[in-house]
């Protein structure tokens, strides 16, 4: 393949222009905050979680306590209807060594229930504390995710402004080219990673490897506007005076 050698070395701009590209999408795909996005986020359903099962556990305690009440209420009501029927010297004396035996009945039942109360409470405090501790944490971890979204997207108008102005170079880069070497540019860069490089003293610019005698006095043997390929990695090499040949 035969090419002007001055767009041969356009093909370098080309190159430079591509490699940054390829920066601002390895960058965008390797973002230390996308990392720190999906561990926040995973931390966040993990302390939502944790809180859902804690506000589960204090409705379960709510309800049990307000079911212990009325029990207490109910036993405590009992417990007066007896005492005013004593009190109202209607009753036999047979009712009246029954209605005592009931009351002692019902006040340990209404001790045991009050004890049994006490303790719902308490639980239920300690697990009031517990769904604040988790409601904090669950502030927090929607706190790291947003500062770490907001990272993100800082740096990714950055990469877009970049790749903006970058695609505005190829754009005006590519016309320049002939048909059938942009295609062998391409079809290296794609496979290789990089389609053109500079030669420079017996060394490929895109492989970094050192070509050997052979090699080299074919290049400097090949005409002005052959264009030549690295026998290590198939870019397509350039040549100027830096080259050295």
């Amino acid at each position: 393949m035969k090419a002007d050698p001055a767009v041969q070395r356009q093909l370098l701009d080309l190159a430079k222009v591509d490699a940054e590209l390829s920066r601002v999408a390895h960058r965008r795909r390797t973002l230390p905050e996308l990392a720190e996005i999906a561990e926040a986020e995973k931390t966040l359903r993990e302390r939502r979680d944790a809180l859902v099962a804690v506000q589960t556990s204090a409705s379960d305690l709510d309800r049990e306590v307000q079911r212990q009440e009325r029990e207490v209420e109910s036993v405590r009501a009992r417990a007066d209807r007896d005492r005013k029927l004593m009190e109202s010297g209607s009753v036999s004396a047979k009712q009246l060594t029954d209605l005592e035996h009931e009351l002692a009945t019902l006040d340990r039942r209404q001790s045991a229930l009050e004890d049994d109360l006490l303790e719902l409470m308490e639980r239920r405090e300690a697990v009031e504390l517990d769904m604040q501790r988790t409601s904090a944490e669950v502030s927090n971890a929607e706190q790291q995710l947003a500062d770490a979204g907001k990272r993100r997207d800082e740096v990714f108008a950055d990469l877009d402004a970049t790749q903006a102005r970058r695609d505005e170079d190829r754009a005006a880069l590519v016309p320049r080219f002939p048909a059938d070497l942009l295609a062998l540019y391409e079809r290296v860069r794609e496979q290789k990673g990089i389609g053109a490089a500079l030669l420079r003293s017996r060394r490929c610019g895109a492989c970094q490897l050192e070509l050997d005698r052979n090699a080299i006095s074919e290049i400097k043997a090949a005409a002005e506007d052959e264009v030549v390929r690295c026998e290590n990695c198939g870019a397509i090499m350039v040549r100027t005076l830096e080259s050295g040949l």
